[in-house]
């Protein structure tokens, strides 16, 4: 369905609102980028423009920044064109745009220079967006000292010391770890209730539920804009979580059932479960367990839960055919998938540790990761897990501990164990000045993969990446999705029985993610042990089991269902008539952490909530806030993490006093 067909959109579009879009086209000589779109935003409201790579969304936000024009169709922008409006409109690109060998406080005032901020209000801007985001006391920090989510609260303080009336945002959170990305969100939550209209582009769909509105983009086209709950209500999907000691068997039989029945529209594999989207909730949980029994595949529980944001696109984009084929890959050796294989430790840390100078930046890691496991190491920026992935594949010695890889405990840098391990680092190590054949050759050669199996393997990377007939193009000219894909390729190539990944699916779309996933899954089936690390903990839940790392300590590890499992307390969910004042007083007498804004609705989290409910709900209703709703959720993975990083810093901040 177009956006131009449905007269609800069509209705709500206003030269009032802030933004204003009637069939917007770009073209880029032959290639249609954009495709005669419309949409409205109203002052105030945080709405969200997602869609795989590729849909169109930077060039939208290029149009209407001002940065752009466009070759058809109407745009305005608070009232005028968006070339005369710039001032008034603040743009964070997906390009890094700091100078890293300025400080805070010299790149906060060259971006009030550019913007024409007069010198009397730059202070006060300073003080107020500084204080927003946590950053006032170290204004005088050269920007390349400061972490991912620093480095993005510092650029969102640049884009609004102009105090414009539109905010755009293109991927403002990728590669920001958890923690940082709930502040980020909360601090637009914060400018939205103040009367600050905001765009957001993100790949990251967990996060993107807390707009209020939500356009689906795919080629060129808007397909359908709506809030969370009217996405959900026309998808008419709901969403089984399948629990299963046999996840393998279980999901050969959902997928068998799923050819039969079409009523179960999608089956997707999880770390420690499957989720299953159906139409008719009691029948197909019927028809679920009937084919369980049938096939003697165990069901430890099977639960209903809404379908996601994620569910939502994804189901869309394979409606319009845009589900990227699996490949298995070309293997010339099998792997012992035996239970004695299986049980083998392929990766083992005792007490590792590893020392800066004075600051111990590792301390008393111990893990154990098996032949065939996916294993989540997790932990906001800083927190060490880089360093132990360092020290594990043997790019960086250890000050202390032992470890032991593929069986061996001694001379881990040797070049024969080397070629038994893939590492794919944080940062894209391909070679940009090289094209994406020439990079996939030279890693071929790095790895000694027998010439007569290069061809095949290579053939494989460029068919799973989508990019037959573009192998010649150069790396460096790839978006940054695409890059991540062929740098996996590479790092698989040589059939490792051990990979590290770093951060593997940064910035890329959630149907390649998924695609990554199906690949990841497939390689620990054949028994290789992964060890990977991620900001984006939908996806953690993919791993079998994980560790949440915090200062340099594993302070927590299980599977996804144990590790929410092992939560204080209950999740609340609160839907009241004003949010931003509710959450603002809540974060007063509660720790701020446990209060955030998920689009027209809080979470809160209560240790004892058969006293602290009665409170909350007492409090509210002095300060003239009506609750229309409370209901206890599920916490989600990211929630786990949250609360698991926040009380532990408080236990080691009250151990350092």
């Amino acid at each position: 369905m177009l956006l131009t067909s449905n007269p609800s959109v069509e209705n709500s579009i206003s030269f009032d609102s802030v933004i204003s879009v009637r069939n917007l086209s770009k073209r880029y000589g032959d290639f249609l980028a954009v495709k005669g779109i419309d949409f409205a935003v109203q002052q105030g409201e945080i709405f969200g423009l997602i869609g795989p790579d590729g849909a169109g969304k930077t060039t939208c936000f290029h149009i209407l920044g001002g940065v752009m024009e466009s070759s058809g169709g109407e745009v305005l922008v608070l009232g005028e064109a968006p070339r005369t409006a710039r001032l008034n409109i603040g743009y964070l690109t997906q390009q890094f745009s700091l100078y890293l060998d300025l400080s805070i406080d010299e790149n906060l005032r060259y971006s009030a220079g550019l913007r024409q901020v007069p010198d009397d209000q730059f202070q006060l801007r300073r003080d107020k967006y500084l204080r927003l985001m946590s950053l006032e006391r170290i204004g005088d920090r050269l920007a390349g000292q400061l972490s991912g989510g620093m480095k993005q609260k510092l650029a969102l303080c640049c884009a609004l010391v102009s105090q414009p009336r539109l905010l755009l945002l293109d991927e403002p959170t990728t590669g920001v770890d958890p923690v940082s990305r709930r502040e980020f969100w909360d601090v637009l939550a914060a400018l939205a209730d103040d009367g600050m209209t905001i765009v957001v582009a993100t790949p990251y769909l967990d996060e993107a539920e807390r707009c209020n509105r939500i356009a689906l983009m795919y080629e060129g086209q808007i397909s359908e804009i709506g809030t969370l709950p009217q996405l959900r209500a026309n998808l008419g999907l709901q969403r089984l979580e399948v629990r299963t000691s046999a996840l393998a068997a279980a999901e050969e039989v959902l997928l068998e059932t799923a050819r039969g029945r079409p009523s179960i529209a999608d089956v997707q594999t999880f770390g420690d479960r499957l989720d299953v989207l159906v139409e008719n909730l009691e029948a197909d949980e019927r028809a679920v367990r009937q084919a369980f029994s049938e096939s003697l595949v165990p069901i430890d529980s099977i639960q209903a839960s809404d379908a996601t944001l994620e569910n939502v696109f994804v189901t869309r984009l394979r409606q319009q055919g845009s589900d990227p084929l699996f490949l298995p890959f070309p293997r010339s050796k099998a792997q012992n998938l035996s239970e004695a294989r299986m049980d083998n430790v392929a990766i083992a840390a005792r007490n590792l540790q590893k020392t800066f100078g004075k600051f111990r930046a590792v301390k008393e890691v111990n893990l154990e990761i098996h032949y065939g496991e996916i294993y989540g190491l997790l932990g906001a920026n800083g927190a060490g897990k880089t360093t132990t992935i360092k020290m594990l594949c043997g790019l960086l010695e250890a000050t202390s501990g032992k470890m032991t890889l593929a069986g061996q405990s001694q001379n881990l840098r040797s070049s024969a164990l080397r070629k038994r391990i893939g590492y794919m680092s944080q940062k894209f190590t391909l070679y940009d000045d090289l094209s994406i054949l020439q990079n996939l050759e030279f890693y071929c050669g790095v790895y000694e993969v027998p010439q007569h199996l290069r061809q095949q393997k290579i053939a494989w990377v460029l068919e799973t990446c989508g990019l037959i007939g573009r192998e010649n193009m150069l790396t460096g000219k790839l978006p940054g999705g695409w890059k991540q894909r062929v740098s996996f390729g590479a790092s698989v190539m040589h059939e490792p029985e051990i990979l590290f990944l770093d951060e593997p699916t940064s910035g890329v779309d959630p149907l390649a993610r998924r695609q990554f996933w199906r690949t990841i899954n497939d390689f620990a089936r054949q028994g290789t042990a992964i060890l990977v690390t991620t900001h984006y903990l939908e996806e953690a839940e993919q791993c079998n089991r994980m560790g949440f790392m915090v200062a340099g300590e594993v302070v927590l590890q299980g599977s996804p269902t144990e590790v929410k499992a092992a939560q204080v307390g209950q999740l609340i969910e609160l839907k009241v008539d004003r949010n931003q004042q509710a959450a603002n007083y809540l974060k007063t007498i509660l720790e701020p952490w446990r209060v955030s804004i998920f689009g027209d609705r809080l979470h809160v989290v209560l240790d004892d909530p058969s006293v602290e409910l009665p409170q909350m709900r007492s409090h509210l209703a002095e300060n003239h806030i009506q609750i229309f709703s409370d209901r206890p959720v599920p916490f989600s993975l990211e929630d786990a993490f949250i609360g698991t990083v926040q009380r532990s810093e408080a236990g080691i901040a009250h151990l350092d006093e």
